[in-house]
């Protein structure tokens, strides 16, 4: 068990503009936080929905200019079939523990050809569940489950998730991969 720092996810973080630069349509922003890159999005022009289960965060992210809704990536949501790509910033495949239901979830999310845009952890790192909280401010939440999965292991999960097609790459000492 760990505890995990929130503030990482309130600013930008260098190499926000590589996922930024792979949205042209319509995307759902899963685990959306405070909204970084849902207002980003919304600011480039592109129609972009912030989804987290955090009231607080859609509150910042609306407060920012972004669109958000409080809901789980596991219940119905607008835009179901039609999404250009979804996004899964700052680890945010280890949603529910569980990244091979949420990859199944978001295949149904995306359009055809649509892409799922994910961080991952570092070649080398295991993937693994974890039982972990998020503090701030001396703060500090419920414990939940989250998993992290490894560069490395994301093209065979990507495959069996209905995403055939992998590219990974690496920018500002942050690791992605573009499942389509």
């Amino acid at each position: 068990m760990r505890s995990l720092s929130a503030e990482r996810w309130l600013l930008y973080n260098e190499g926000d503009e590589h996922i930024l630069a792979r949205c042209g349509g319509p995307t759902l922003d899963v685990g959306s936080g405070p909204g970084r890159l849902t207002v980003a999005l919304t600011r480039m022009g592109i129609p972009a929905l912030g989804i987290d289960i955090t009231p607080l965060a859609v509150e910042l992210t609306r407060r920012a200019g972004g669109l958000a809704l409080r809901r789980c990536v596991f219940e119905p949501l607008p835009g179901t079939g039609r999404w250009a790509e979804a996004l899964l910033a700052d680890g945010n495949i280890g949603i529910g523990g569980n990244p091979a239901a949420l990859l199944q979830r978001l295949r149904e999310l995306v359009r055809p050809g649509g892409t799922v845009i994910a961080e991952l952890s570092p070649p080398g790192s295991q993937s693994r569940v974890h039982t972990v909280r998020l503090r701030q401010a001396g703060r500090t939440g419920d414990w939940f489950t989250w998993a992290t999965v490894s560069i490395d292991d994301i093209a065979p999960l990507a495959g069996r998730s209905g995403f055939p097609t992998v590219e990974r790459w690496n920018a500002a000492g942050r690791w992605f991969a573009s499942l389509s």
